[in-house]
């Protein structure tokens, strides 16, 4: 039975990788600054903590990063403190995977390869320092699931909240911009596919996790809407993407002789809606 350290394991995309290795019948061991400030990795003086989580696991996900949707990458990642947080995440957690000689995944980005963009960029650090240490890196595209951290929330998430919440749905855009949009639970399946095949792998390809298919935001907002009752939808005449400046990078389909995505983007938004209705 493996032992699966999930680093940010409250996330998006943590909590859903927890559930998928529990009900696979391994053991994922949890680790996030929302359980205690003793797993904040952006401190330097938790470093006993982490090793000592390091030392009982076989595996690692490093999720952790300062991250959220759009709207919280306009506020923020141009900001100072979104630099020396992460910047510090991932100098403790790389010092501490060098010295675990864990095998590991980190989870980059799409965004990783946009130069415009703070959070890229630092994604892009983080993808040396993998190759430097014979980690496998892989970049996710917008992969959407539950949400708790609303501030934080991706345009899903923001638009079911809006519609339950203000019987409206409210674009930052024109819409216009597209997107490859991927349910978290077909997300946490090809990470732990490209775990389990982990020293096969050949580091020189590429690992694109996706769902290989464009939806504009405005198609997006069009579903939940009518999920709710045909709810008006409505944006911002002209004004575009300025996060991702709508970058229509095509995905390496590498990940396709070793995974496929299940989940149709209907499907998806149907299921979180579901949750976020039952939640409440």
């Amino acid at each position: 039975m493996k032992k699966y350290l999930i680093l940010g394991s409250s996330g998006q995309i943590g909590q859903s990788l927890v559930n998928y290795h529990s009900e696979r019948g391994d053991i994922p061991i949890i680790f996030d600054i929302e359980n205690s400030p003793k797993e904040d990795l952006r401190k330097s003086s938790q470093h006993t903590n982490l090793m000592s989580a390091l030392d009982h696991c076989d595996f690692v996900y490093f999720l952790a990063f300062d991250v959220g949707g759009s709207r919280y990458l306009n506020k923020y990642q141009h900001t100072y403190d979104f630099f020396d947080n992460n910047i510090r995440i991932m100098f403790n957690t790389f010092d501490a995977l060098k010295e675990s000689g864990k095998p590991f995944i980190f989870t980059s980005s799409q965004m990783a390869d946009m130069g415009h963009s703070p959070y890229g960029r630092l994604k892009k650090i983080g993808e040396d320092y993998s190759e430097l240490l014979g980690g496998l890196v892989v970049k996710l595209w917008n992969v959407y699931g539950v949400e708790k951290d609303f501030e934080k929330s991706h345009v899903i998430t923001d638009f079911i909240r809006q519609a339950k919440d203000r019987g409206f749905i409210r674009m930052l855009t024109d819409g216009t911009e597209m997107r490859q949009f991927l349910y978290a639970d077909d997300c946490c399946e090809a990470l732990s596919t490209l775990a389990d095949k982990y020293s096969s792998l050949d580091r020189k390809e590429q690992y694109h996790i996706s769902s290989f298919r464009w939806h504009t935001i405005s198609e997006v907002a069009e579903e939940i809407a009518a999920i709710y009752g045909g709810l008006e939808v409505w944006g911002d005449v002209g004004k575009k993407d300025m996060v991702q400046k709508d970058a229509r990078l095509q995905p390496d389909p590498n990940i396709l002789n070793y995974w496929k995505p299940k989940t149709s983007l209907e499907d998806g938004i149907k299921f979180l809606c579901e949750y976020y209705d039952d939640d409440n």
